[in-house]
């Protein structure tokens, strides 16, 4: 019976352990010190309720508890569990019932003077010392024994039996403590180490882009240099005939800025209702020649009519690099088809093109910044459609099959006219 219950009350301590790293893995020990307490609360309540009861005194594994309570999660944690215990402990009552709440703030009181200064310890000297600290609340309870059993007179067999009966709460305390110790440190190192991942890719991301922009830029900035250089040596004569390139280029320049700052976060300047069908026609005849260059037939089939309340142009923007990639993924005698339909309360646009089609590892990839299975461009197009339509409150995704071809889905969410506030 104490062997099962000695199990039991391992389980009970390791399980808070166990549950905050799997459930609350990105919340840190030391930053989150209410949750911390919470959980310790209910391991230190559950202990006390299939508590060993020997001789008026309850043993159990209670103070486990208590001590990752308060070195782990500080004064605040260590409180709420202390609370706990003492009421618990009130109300199971007893004979011992004054020596027991007694021992139980002794038994605090380490921990407690510990909590501040913990953290600053490298993790394996914080393992030794909790295991260390895992250690006081057996003296105590041995203390608090011997003192109720002078105080009652009872100085018999039955004293050396008890404290026979508290030594392997004891041993299994400490190592639990030392247990539940090194597991809160693997949780700590690991949660440490997917951070500084985090933070790594981040700055690489932010590399890539920075030498991403400077070459895009660098691009159509040469070319006016170039110009320029050359306007200072030729005649005056041909001067006129180098500025519509001039201006050219520095209008691409300025797109290509645009489109990094619509990544970095897309921006609605004017909010307006308008039949997404209008724009789809629109879109599709502007880039009805580029298809016609390409030898791709476009094909625009909408019927049903959907209002939308966002910005024109933003959307406008994002159609247009959509269907001009299925154009340029297509190769010439393929098809283009878009069309529009109402699923409850989306419009839906597909963009089918009778291209290569994506290998899986292709598709994964597909929105992703920098990516793009053309040999010119940067894929950033993809990725600001992407951005801008989850912005909208949309959704879009990609289906592929290699030698098939590919389908662009776009949903986004129908908006009535009578509701807009004037």
């Amino acid at each position: 019976m104490l062997t099962e219950k000695l199990l039991l009350h391992v389980l009970m301590v390791l399980a808070p352990v166990l549950g905050y790293g799997f459930f609350f893995e990105k919340k840190h020990f030391f930053s989150s010190p209410y949750l911390w307490g919470v959980l310790q609360s209910i391991c230190a309540a559950f202990c006390m309720i299939f508590a060993h009861e020997e001789g008026g005194l309850y043993w159990d594994l209670r103070y486990v508890a208590l001590i990752l309570a308060f070195l782990y999660g500080g004064k605040v944690s260590g409180g709420m569990v202390l609370a706990t215990i003492l009421v618990c402990r009130t109300a199971l009552g007893g004979e011992a019932l004054l020596f027991a709440l007694a021992g139980i703030v002794l038994a605090a009181l380490t921990p407690f003077l510990l909590s501040s200064t913990f953290r600053n310890y490298h993790p394996y000297k914080r393992v030794k010392i909790a295991m260390l600290v895992g250690v006081w609340p057996t003296v105590v309870q041995i203390f608090i024994l011997l003192s109720y059993t002078a105080y009652s007179g009872e100085i018999n067999s039955t004293l050396v039996d008890s404290v026979y009966r508290v030594l392997p709460f004891g041993i299994i305390g400490v190592l639990g403590v030392g247990t539940a110790a090194r597991l809160n440190e693997l949780i700590i190192e690991r949660t440490l180490m997917k951070q500084e991942i985090e933070k790594a890719e981040k700055l690489n991301t932010m590399g890539e882009l920075a030498a991403s922009i400077a070459h895009e830029v660098r691009n159509p900035l040469t070319v006016v240099k170039g110009f320029l250089q050359l306007m200072q040596k030729d005649d005056k004569d041909h001067h006129f005939s180098y500025i519509p390139l001039v201006l050219s280029e520095l209008g691409r320049a300025e797109v290509i800025i645009n489109d990094y700052l619509n990544f970095a976060k897309p921006e609605f300047k004017k909010l307006e209702h308008f039949s997404l069908s209008q724009i789809l026609s629109e879109v599709c005849m502007l880039l009805n020649a580029l298809a016609v260059k390409q030898g791709v037939e476009l094909k625009w089939g909408g019927t049903e009519e959907a209002f939308l309340f966002t910005d024109r142009n933003q959307l406008k923007q994002a159609l247009v690099n959509v269907i001009k990639n299925a154009i340029e993924a297509t190769p010439g005698g393929g098809t283009v088809t878009v069309a529009l339909s109402l699923s409850g309360d989306r419009a839906v646009v597909s963009i089918t093109d009778t291209g290569n089609g994506m290998t899986p590892e292709q598709l994964s990839r597909i929105g992703t910044l920098f990516y793009t299975t053309k040999e010119k461009g940067t894929g950033l197009g993809t990725t600001v459609s992407v951005k801008i339509i989850e912005s909208m409150q949309g959704k879009i995704s990609f289906k592929s099959e290699t030698g098939k071809g590919t389908e662009v889905t776009l949903r986004l969410p129908l908006h009535n006219k009578v509701n807009i506030n004037y």
